[in-house]
């Protein structure tokens, strides 16, 4: 949202600079994300001021220049070359001094030199109103009047405002701030600390109300999602450009200025917070305003062009016969005002914000006004929105009120009771705020105290606060004030050693976090929010998705029932930063609707990409793959004393995967992971493979917190190593090698290195070779060769016979 420096001071009169108002705006609740200049003509007319031509002659080398002698205030007379076909002695112009930088309506920016043209010396330039960006023309240059005083700056002659722009971030809860006067209440409120300033709305006094009917009947059918509608009638409006005052506030906070009558409601809106819309009145069919809804899959086209289906549950201002707009968020294209309009019917109402929202994001409309109404707008503000809108299209369009004011408002908004001990708010606080600064804060913010004792005060808060309901509420509204940073931090903080119960999932997932951090991994954090076509490439069905009732957006329409492409565009908004190699975790959930009901899982996703180590001169590329994943994963469960004799491998058939394997635990699915097909890998633009693990942290903390935990002392026997170099069918998996082995000799043998595998011509078609280290220990003695060799015999035979493996002598 953003906020004007120079508009903010027409309702309170600060001294402070843009800069110490941004801070005290973000210390108060409103964080200011930036703070912009901004000049009603770009650059500000910087270097240009008023000169005097003297005297002006033919160019003797060029038949379209002249050669001008200027008086710009400086202390010579300057020579400049023109080439305006309208310079003539004795004119005020607007001269560019040399340095300055022009900005002209179309082109590059450039800078004045001194240089030579055609022969002749040019010290500036005379500047037509298109060279300096304040109109398009181009006949020749802007004549100033007599009056204007040489080597004064052209932007003070021309009244150029200079103005700052706060970005802020405003958040939900803060609909009371969605506007100039919500902004300047907050900074009045800051400043009562301190020391009084008053917060001064335009005065609607001058607004005569007639007492005749509105020739506009209004029937609102939805009292629900339209509380109140207020409206008046006008005549006589003449449609025009706006005069620059209005178009500087708009322009200035970044909305485009349409005519006098649009931008009022605009600039009402912008100064009050409160929306509206101008109906051409000839266009009101029947004379009737009926709120309500349409019936499903009537076609609506709003003032974009674009016609829109509508579903019967939107809000719209309809005539007798059709829809003029859907309420609160976009007009229709032909009720609206426009150059032949002399009568309109001005519209200021309160509606419901989730109805706001629904419609909204039912059609993807993110406008200025849904944005108000859909945080909540001030019911009691609809008839001073009005009667201001009233009073500015008398001034800028000669419109006069031609009705009593229609103002249907059957349930009124009653302030908030709330009761606030002292107490409750020192405990909340951490420290206490004297009861006088209490209250001035809380009169400061239009909090109305109606009671008070020693103990509490019983307060009534306006409507417009419409997250302030509960007395937590009413506290952070007077510490935000009073400011978080005032709040003393206790000259000691103590604490103590952190303990981890061995059982508890969250040690497990903080020692899992240790572990892939140390490894170089990033954790990252997604949205749980998806679109429907990720679920449906992973194989399930519409049923089977958890959808969003009001969803953001198509692309965020249900929950996820995987999180492999939420990382997948995390990758792919790295890779496009030129970043070549990923290494990120995520712990989250899953989401699926069954037979029984709504399903919640815990993960744990793993994803790689890209070069596995940076590229220096003694490393060369080596890419990721499926080995170093499946060698993490292992470590990872031998990190939390998972017992790998009870983890078994095999290859999975997966959509979401190319070729993937997965880790079972007793016959429960551990972990699968792979590599991403590339069908999918491509939507996202990735180049490479994408390795990605999904471990089900539900199971596995089932199997780690029922592990007993033993402190065992480490051998102190030796350990043996033994290689055997064998040949194999191709379609013999090592996963059945290491499981015959471990079943030969479950006692000594100790682990299983593969290290070495050949392909090729020599050892036959559909064969592989595998070189393996057996490592055999004795936890109680020194194994003897005879051990030894008596196992080796056993393994050899098992391999033979099993496998069908042919032991190659050493």
């Amino acid at each position: 949202m953003k906020i004007s420096y120079n508009w903010l001071k027409q309702y309170i009169n600060f001294q402070e600079s843009a800069v110490e108002i941004a801070a005290l705006l973000t210390d108060g609740g409103l964080e200011v994300e930036s703070v912009e200049p901004w000049q009603s003509v770009k650059g500000g007319l910087q270097g240009i001021v008023v000169g005097s031509v003297l005297k002006c002659e033919k160019h003797p080398d060029a038949d379209r220049l002249s050669l001008c002698k200027v008086d710009a205030g400086t202390n010579e007379v300057l020579q400049i070359v023109c080439g305006a076909p309208n310079v003539a002695a004795g004119q005020k112009v607007m001269v560019a001094l040399v340095g300055t930088k022009l900005f002209p309506v179309s082109g590059e920016p450039f800078e004045i030199k001194k240089s030579k043209i055609r022969g002749e010396v040019s010290e500036g330039m005379l500047c037509a109103e298109d060279e300096v960006g304040l109109g398009t023309s181009h006949a020749g240059l802007l004549i100033l009047s007599d009056d204007a005083k040489v080597g004064s700056p052209v932007a003070d002659y021309l009244g150029v405002e200079n103005d700052f722009v706060f970005e802020i971030g405003l958040t939900p809860n803060r609909a009371d701030a969605a506007s100039h006067i919500g902004v300047a209440r907050d900074l009045k409120a800051i400043f009562s600390l301190k020391h009084q300033l008053e917060l001064s709305k335009p005065s609607v006094e001058e607004f005569k109300e007639l007492s005749a009917i509105c020739p506009i009947n209004v029937e609102v059918k939805d009292q629900s999602a339209c509380p109140r509608y207020s409206g008046v009638y006008i005549k006589g409006v003449i449609v025009k450009e706006s005069p620059a005052w209005l178009q500087n506030r708009l322009k200035a906070v970044g909305m485009r200025p349409v005519n006098n009558v649009v931008d009022v409601t605009n600039f009402v809106m912008l100064e009050t917070g409160q929306p509206m819309h101008a109906f051409d009145a000839t266009k009101i069919k029947g004379n009737k305003i009926i709120v309500g809804q349409l019936p499903a899959n009537t076609v609506f086209r709003t003032l974009d062009g674009v016609d829109r289906k509508l579903n019967g549950t939107e809000l719209m201002i309809c005539n007798d016969s059709e829809g003029m707009c859907i309420a609160g968020v976009f007009g229709g294209l032909d009720a609206g005002v426009n150059d032949t309009s002399s009568d309109i019917f001005l519209e200021s109402a309160w509606f419901n914000s989730v109805s706001i929202r629904k419609s909204a994001r039912l059609h993807g409309l993110h406008t200025d006004s849904s944005f108000r109404f859909e945080r909540g707008t001030d019911p009691d503000g609809t008839v001073y929105a009005l009667k201001r809108a009233a009073l500015l299209l008398k001034e800028v369009a000669g419109g006069e009120v031609a009705s009593s004011i229609i103002d249907i408002y059957n349930q009124k908004a009653e302030p908030f009771q709330i009761k606030l001990t002292y107490q409750y708010a020192e405990s909340l606080i951490g420290m206490r705020i004297s009861p006088l600064q209490l209250k001035t804060i809380l009169q400061a913010l239009d909090i109305v105290i109606t009671a008070e004792t020693e103990e509490h005060l019983d307060l009534a808060v306006p409507p417009f606060k419409v997250d302030v309901t509960r007395p937590a509420d009413v506290v952070e509204e007077i510490l935000r004030i009073y400011g978080y940073n005032a709040v003393p931090l206790p000259s000691k903080i103590s604490t103590s050693m952190p303990f981890f119960n061995l059982r508890d999932p969250d040690y497990f997932q903080q020692k899992i976090t240790t572990y892939l951090t140390a490894q170089g991994f990033n954790e990252v954090l997604n949205n749980s929010l998806s679109k429907l076509t990720f679920n449906e490439m992973t194989g399930h069905s519409l049923d089977n998705s958890v959808h969003i009732l009001n969803p953001l957006s198509s692309d965020l329409n249900v929950m996820r029932s995987t999180m492999a492409f939420a990382g997948l565009e995390t990758l792919q908004y790295n890779q496009n930063r030129q970043q070549e190699r990923h290494r990120i975790f995520e712990f989250g959930k899953t989401y699926l609707k069954g037979d029984k009901g709504y399903r919640e899982t815990n993960h744990l996703s793993i994803w790689l990409a890209g070069n596995r180590y940076e590229e220096n001169w003694q490393q060369k590329k080596d890419d990721y793959n499926i080995y170093y994943l499946k060698s993490i994963l292992l470590n990872l469960l031998k990190n939390c004393a998972v017992d790998s004799g009870n983890i078994t491998m095999s290859e999975e058939s997966d959509p979401l995967f190319s070729f993937s394997l997965s880790f079972h635990f007793k016959k429960k699915e551990l972990a699968r992971f792979g590599v991403i097909d590339r069908k999918h890998a491509k939507q996202f633009d990735l180049m490479g493979d994408v390795f990605y693990a999904d471990v089900n942290m539900d199971i596995l903390l089932k199997v780690l917190t029922a592990n007993d935990f033993t402190a065992v002392e480490p051998s102190r026997f030796p350990e043996v190593r033994r290689d055997l170099s064998m040949v194999l069918d191709r379609s013999v998996q090592y996963e059945q090698l290491e499981e015959l082995a471990y079943q030969s000799e479950p006692k000594l043998l100790k682990r299983i290195n593969l290290f070495d595998i050949f392909e090729g011509e020599k050892i036959g078609a559909g064969k592989k070779s595998y070189a393996v280290s057996f490592f055999l220990r004795d936890e109680e003695a020194t194994l003897k060769d005879k051990q030894i060799d008596g196992v080796m015999q056993r393994l050899m035979e098992g391999l033979e016979k099993k496998l069908g493996a042919v032991i190659r002598k050493q």
